[in-house]
């Protein structure tokens, strides 16, 4: 038996990238996974032709995390074709450079929007399903949450932010809700830049990230015990230790 048969599962921005290593994963141990996805979707058809392949439903769901009414549809159009909703992953993110001076205020909305209050509005909507099947949250994070980049001050702060909020909502939303935070270093696909290169060199285990790094620690928080909650777990190879 898998551990995730009869589990349905949400991830959001999952057509491509990290958040379709995820959706795969959860797939392959048993679980019917609908992902949202805005601009991307032949990808994301492709995705949920995929997920299928291991012999579970997949969903995609078009879904502007920036827009209340897309955020309700999509807990809503997963809930109506799985029947439950028992875990909600946190992916879609956005990353930007800039420096801090330069910043405009809609650049600061915008991150914010789809970092931390997408993944608050997610989890609000989708809480009363989750509470019904004594369900999982699991938000995506980031290094760059931990420790200063000063060139990517608005995506620090919002991911600093994203991961308390995942513990302000483990201690909200327990006993019926467990929530963890992954939070991913560099994590690289396809083919490696000399800049990337140099963040392996500084990484401890001399590599950088995959994104079935990231996907097998999500995993972990699926399938872990509902005892382990308000964590934030970091996926780096070492890197914030350097």
């Amino acid at each position: 038996m898998k551990p995730l048969a009869g589990k349905a599962a949400l991830v959001t921005g999952a057509a491509r990238r990290i958040g379709c290593a995820i959706a795969l994963a959860l797939a392959e141990q048993g679980a019917d996974v609908a992902i949202t996805y805005r601009d991307s979707q032949a990808e994301a058809e492709q995705t949920v032709r995929d997920l299928a392949a291991h012999d579970v439903e997949a969903l995609a769901v078009r879904c502007d995390l920036r827009e209340p009414a897309d955020i309700e549809n999509a807990v809503s159009s997963t809930v109506e074709q799985f029947g439950r909703l028992d875990l909600v992953v946190n992916n879609a993110g956005m990353f930007e450079s800039a420096a801090l001076e330069a910043i405009s205020v809609e650049q600061w909305d915008t991150i914010f929007a789809t970092n931390t209050r997408a993944p608050f509005l997610v989890a609000q909507a989708a809480l009363p399903h989750l509470r019904a099947a004594q369900g999982r949250i699991v938000n995506i994070g980031s290094l760059g949450g931990m420790h200063v980049w000063a060139t990517h001050g608005h995506y620090c702060t919002s991911k600093a932010a994203l991961h308390m909020l995942s513990q302000v909502m483990a201690k909200a939303w327990a006993p019926e809700v467990s929530v963890n935070c992954v939070a991913p270093g560099m994590i690289v696909q396809g083919e490696i830049e000399e800049a990337y290169e140099h963040f392996a060199r500084k990484t401890p285990m001399q590599r950088n990230g995959k994104a079935a790094d990231v996907a097998t620690a999500v995993l972990f928080f699926a399938t872990a015990p509902s005892f382990i909650t308000g964590q934030i777990l970091t996926v780096d190879g070492g890197l914030g230790l350097s």
